[in-house]
This record gives structure tokens, C-alpha cells and sequence, in this order.
């Protein structure tokens, strides 16, 4: 969901945010007000947001743009990589979208200038190239494997000026020069192929990676609408290519790995997602052995029980999808760490098994301490699997995304 990041998180799906600062001002006295929870992010003011009411038709490549009128929406990236010798690294890269006002309430700029008005007059102080109601966030990390260690960074910005947005044909997202876009030898993107080239450093680690679905999109849920509470609305609509094959370069502290492997694409846009009892969330993406991709989320509520809202899809090697309802699987925690960035408590460590499936897999993170203590914190770490499907053994990796408790 990522997911709700699930994101909704996205899950996360992180939309994840919802960061108070006056758009409007000039960028040197731009300001930003950090620690909004993820839960608190897919909550909030909706009056005047489009909402995920129901399923809809889908358009591409126009879908895979951004969705103004929502109030939240994401691209999120990640996967397990491998350089020739067994190197191992997970990485993610997402870009958020956030609206700060509803479309029929934009204070931004007057649609409709007067034509004979003073030409000598000073504009409206709404009327620059810097007024926007679009908020953007990104988050790139590398986990190094072999190393334990996890590194990240994140990024702000307004979506004006060509600093950051996002665009569906040609398809682009970015952030300053951090970027996802359409391979330049592709055609236009479809709902089949969406290949992209990643793009992203700082002074510590960067990617330079191309990314090509081996499977066609997959509509989660509903063909598409992913209902995620009791009310109308706490919906997102949640598209992903569950399989990518990756190759390129990762860099640490300059020194660059060649590297393939798989990677994971979610996109997902809403407005309320969560139920105002609903209290977060586990998210999986799971690549396995057998040609098999897994995503599936646990939401939670206030008072510790499972909502019936937890689901997922199971897409077969050829891309066919089986969609998971309540009381179709069962996730349970083997172990906790508690951050001793945050003190937050996580599972690192659980049994997932899916009876109707002859499914019994057994699923770790690699190493601990992959925190996202950013503006908005949550877990997002590589995870390996190992199991049982149909008395045959799999094994597997993939992600998880949790809001933590």
C-alpha cells in the first residue's frame, strides 16, 4: 500500500505527509515543519479532495502520472540488487506528492485575469513562478547488506519552478536531480512496459540503474481500488509492476558496484485512506524463487486487533493475480527491535502463511536498523524469505514497510 506504503504508506504509499509551510513565500525564508507520524499524514482535512469512491477505469499512459485533486499520492521504488561476487544492497526511491488545498478552494492564482487591467500595476503577491499548491517530498536509501548499514536522505520541494513534479508521457518524476523516467529507448508507457532509468546521489551514495517490468501492471484489490477502512473514501486506487529487472550502478563513499537483480514499482494516490480507529500497518513485497511476487498488508487498530481491511495479491509467474481477503492469510511476529533512534518497536522477524495457497513462508530483515527517521518516520528495509508452496521449498527477498508502534 505503501502502500498504505503502504504506503499508503503507502503502504508506504508511504501522502505520507502533510508538512504546514506558506507556499507562497520566496525559497530563502521557506520553512518546513518536520514529525508528522505516517498514520497522521493519511489522515486530516478532506473537504473538497477527490476520493477513491469506487473503481474506475484506468488510461494509459496517463495513470501513471500524477493525479492533481487527490490529496496524496506516490511513486516508490525499491529492491535487492547483487554485484557479480554476491554483494549484496536493498535500495529505495520514492517521490510524494502532496496537495495542500482542495482544487475548488486553490488560493494559488486567479484562473481568469482581468485583460484590462493597469499594465503597470504589481502583480498579485499569489502570482509567481514559486506559487504552487503541490508539495513534494522524495526519500532515497541504500541498505548495505554485507556491511549492516543503512543510509538515506530526503528531500523537499515545492512543485514549481521545474524543481520537482511529475509528468505522464513522457513519463517523469524528480526532485531537483533525483529522477525516475522513461528508458530513451522506450516507447510511450502502458499499462504492459513501464521501463524507467533511476537516478539519485548525494555525497555518500547514489544509483544510476534501469529498470524493465518482466510482468504486466497489476491492479491490487478491486481492478484497482484498494478499500482500507470503513468509510467511504478510505480507499486509494494502487497500481504495481511487481517485478522489474534491474541492472546498473550503485555507489558508496565513491566506490561504484555493478549490480542486477529485481526491483519492486508501487503507485498510489487517495485522499482518506485510514479509518479513524486504525492505528498503522505492515507492508510486504515479496519476490519469490518460483517465479511468484507477494504484496501484503496488516493494518492495525487503536486497540491492537487486526483489521479486516489486511489483504494482498499473489501474482503468478505469468502476471495472472489472485486477490487475498480477510482471514485469507495469517502474519505473525517472531521478533521485535526497538530503535534506539526513536524508540519505536518494529518486528523483524515473522511467520506468513497462506492456507488456500499451500503457502508457509518464514520472513526476516536482513539486518535490524532501517529506520526512515525522516520528516515522517517509518521502517522501510529489505527482508529475505524462505518456505513452503505446495511441498515444494522457496526462498525469496523483497521489502517491508511498517509504521511501528
Amino acid at each position: 500500500m505503501r502502500h498504505l506504503t503502504l504506503l499508503m504508506l503507502a503502504s508506504i504509499t508511504l501522502g505520507i505527509i502533510v508538512i504546514g509551510f506558506w507556499l507562497l513565500s520566496p525559497p530563502d525564508s521557506e520553512k518546513i515543519t518536520a514529525g508528522a507520524s505516517p498514520v497522521e499524514a493519511l489522515r486530516g482535512d478532506i473537504e473538497g479532495y477527490y476520493r477513491a469512491e469506487g473503481p474506475k477505469e484506468f488510461e494509459f499512459p496517463a495513470d501513471h502520472g500524477p493525479h492533481p485533486g487527490y490529496r496524496t499520492e506516490w511513486w516508490y521504488y525499491t529492491g535487492n540488487l547483487f554485484t557479480e561476487n554476491g554483494r549484496h544492497f536493498g535500495y529505495q526511491f520514492t517521490i510524494f506528492r502532496n496537495q495542500l488545498s482542495p482544487p475548488d478552494a486553490d488560493p494559488i492564482a486567479d484562473p481568469n485575469p482581468d485583460p484590462i487591467a493597469d499594465p503597470n500595476a504589481s502583480p498579485p503577491k499569489n502570482q509567481t513562478s514559486w506559487a504552487t499548491n503541490q508539495l513534494y517530498l522524495a526519500h532515497f536509501a541504500i541498505s548495505d547488506i554485507d556491511n549492516k548499514e543503512h543510509k538515506y536522505e530526503e528531500r523537499f520541494s515545492r512543485g514549481a519552478a521545474g524543481l520537482t513534479g511529475a509528468e505522464a508521457d513522457p513519463f517523469r518524476i524528480w526532485m531537483e536531480d533525483w529522477s525516475a523516467e522513461l528508458d530513451a529507448d522506450a516507447s510511450s508507457p502502458s499499462e504492459e512496459s513501464l521501463p524507467v532509468t533511476i537516478q539519485a546521489r548525494n555525497n555518500q551514495i547514489a544509483v544510476n540503474l534501469s529498470l524493465n517490468p518482466a510482468k504486466p501492471l497489476v491492479l491490487h484489490a478491486d481492478h484497482g481500488y484498494d478499500p482500507k477502512g470503513p468509510d467511504p473514501g478510505n480507499a486509494s486506487y494502487y497500481l504495481s509492476f511487481t517485478r522489474m529487472l534491474t541492472s546498473g550502478t550503485i555507489t558508496i563513499e565513491h566506490t561504484d558496484y555493478e549490480v542486477s537483480g529485481y526491483s519492486w514499482m508501487d503507485h498510489e494516490w487517495s485522499t482518506s485512506v485510514l479509518g479513524k480507529d486504525q492505528a498503522g500497518w505492515d507492508w510486504f513485497s515479496l519476490q519469490l524463487s518460483d517465479g511468484y511476487d507477494l504484496m501484503y498488508y496488516q493494518i492495525r487498530n487503536e486497540d491492537g486487533s487486526l483489521s479486516p481491511y489486511s489483504t494482498g495479491t499473489l501474482i503468478d509467474p505469468d502476471g495472472n493475480t489472485i486477490a487475498l481477503g480477510d482471514g485469507d492469510a495469517k502474519l505473525e511476529e517472531r521478533e521485535n527491535w526497538t530503535s534506539p533512534h526513536t524508540g519505536r518497536v518494529y518486528p523483524v522477524r515473522w511467520h506468513l502463511s497462506i492456507p488456500s495457497q499451500s503457502l508457509n513462508l518464514e520472513i526476516a530483515t536482513f539486518f535490524p536498523d532501517q529506520e526512515m527517521n525522516v520528516s515522517v518516520t517509518y521502517y522501510e528495509g529489505a527482508v529475505h524469505v524462505e518456505g513452503i508452496r505446495d511441498n515444494e521449498p522457496v526462498a525469496g527477498y523483497g521489502f517491508v514497510e511498517m509504521t511501528g508502534r
